[in-house]
């Protein structure tokens, strides 16, 4: 009987991790959602980002933005794919800043690690991935 019960207790578990990877919907509270970006988006401000991009984000995002990084395929969540334009739009510049900022697993929250001014880079950057290449903020 005691096989059968790990075997279930292991079931459930394995259960519980699919039903919160499969957790699609990320709320950003409305007050960070509508922040604004303070950084114009310039050559060397999205170099800079690249280069941070590059040693924090590319290693589950991929060098392209696409999500297919080699850091990804170990994840139980598919990284953001930066190059779909539809879901870039819909997301403000604020909405972006929050999740770099605080996070969410399997991502890690960049807040204590990268500068208010990296985080902001890094919203301009990745809009250049979905053809915003001037970095433009959402109109939502």
């Amino acid at each position: 009987m005691k096989p059968f019960r790990t075997v279930l207790a292991i079931a459930l578990v394995a259960l519980a991790g699919l039903l919160l990877a499969h957790e699609k919907s990320w709320t950003v509270p409305k007050e960070a959602a509508e922040k604004k970006n303070p950084l114009a988006p310039s050559p060397k401000l999205l170099k800079d980002a690249k280069s941070v991009y590059e040693k924090e984000c590319s290693i589950c995002h991929g060098p392209k933005g696409d999500g297919k990084g080699p850091g990804a395929v170990a994840l139980s969540e598919k990284p953001a794919d930066f190059n779909d334009a539809a879901m870039m739009k819909e997301m403000t510049d604020g909405e972006i800043f929050y999740k770099i900022s605080e996070g969410r697993m399997p991502m890690p929250g960049f807040k204590a690690k990268l500068s208010e001014e990296q985080r902001w880079g890094l919203v301009n950057y990745v809009r250049t991935f979905a053809g915003k290449g001037k970095g433009a903020p959402s109109k939502k």
